[in-house]
């Protein structure tokens, strides 16, 4: 099955406080690569989301973004720093002593003192945040899996379109092919004519079956034409294979294109030139295809 390598993916997962999104986001690359953005509480299990990433994706630059909600910390909590209350507490006692004030010290005097009544620290339940965090990353890596499925499928069908287009296009191919030699030999003869019409002589029927059959040996595309529905078949073998298929088809593109550019080497008239540039031109879209497989 094909996969593709550019998705997205959006999950949101709910355990205990904790609400963790994760965003994915899938594109072309020759391996697997991570750009992954993690809130300072998260950042520990960075490698236990690649690692859970890696078990559903073998290609790709696969970026993530977290977003971490703990509805314990929307808790007004405070602390008093009871060692600075009385700091403060002991040096208004002193003022006023120095200064021969009467009154008493309110408490609202004392607790107005900065940094005497401050928020208080949470503690962080590491363990359950792993939990919350890994267990996210596990349905985000599934639905990105789907995700690209679902696009590796409109790539199938667009490239088992394309590589039937091009099997079609070798028929006329090789109806043009078994042509060159005819060619070549009617070129020669119309130069050995020429040659012959300068110097009043005649050319030798023997030699020129000689050079025809040379000329016909070097034009021949026939194991070029073997070799590429050779490769047609194999494309469409790799397709249906299970493991990634991207850097098998990636290969085969060169090797038809390596066939191609031997045929249209050897072409002996424009209808076969023609013929190749099409052939080309279709295998170049193929290409551009085959970049997003997986």
């Amino acid at each position: 099955m094909i996969k593709s390598m550019t998705a997205f993916a959006k999950v949101s997962h709910s355990l205990d406080t904790l609400t963790v999104e994760m965003t994915v986001r899938a594109y072309n690359s020759r391996f697997l690569d991570f750009s992954i953005y993690l809130p300072e509480t998260c950042q520990a299990f960075e490698e236990e989301i690649k690692k859970i990433m890696g078990q559903f994706h073998t290609r790709g630059r696969i970026e993530i973004r977290v977003n971490l909600e703990d509805q314990s910390l929307d808790q007004d909590l405070f602390e008093v720093d009871i060692i600075k209350a009385r700091a403060y507490y002991k040096a208004l006692k002193t003022v006023r002593e120095t200064l021969s004030l009467s009154g008493d010290i309110a408490l609202e005097t004392v607790l107005g003192a900065k940094q005497v009544i401050v928020a208080a620290k949470p503690e962080v339940n590491l363990e359950l945040i792993r939990s919350a965090l890994c267990d996210t990353a596990r349905a985000a890596a599934q639905a990105l899996d789907r995700m690209r499925k679902s696009e590796g499928e409109n790539l199938y069908q667009d490239l088992t379109r394309r590589i039937s287009d091009i099997e079609q296009r070798m028929q006329g191919v090789e109806e043009q092919a078994r042509t060159i030699p005819e060619v070549y030999k009617a070129r020669l003869k119309e130069r050995l004519a020429v040659l012959t019409a300068e110097d009043g002589d005649f050319f030798d029927p023997v030699r020129l079956a000689q050079e025809t059959a040379l000329i016909a040996d070097k034009s021949d595309v026939s194991e070029e034409l073997v070799r590429v529905y050779s490769h047609i078949k194999m494309f469409r073998e790799v397709m249906d294979e299970n493991e990634s298929q991207g850097r098998k088809l990636n290969f085969l593109i060169q090797e038809f294109n390596r066939e191609f550019n031997t045929i249209g080497s050897k072409a002996g008239n424009a209808a076969l030139s023609h013929a190749v540039v099409d052939l080309k031109s279709e295998l170049e879209k193929i290409r551009e295809q085959v970049q997003n497989i997986e």
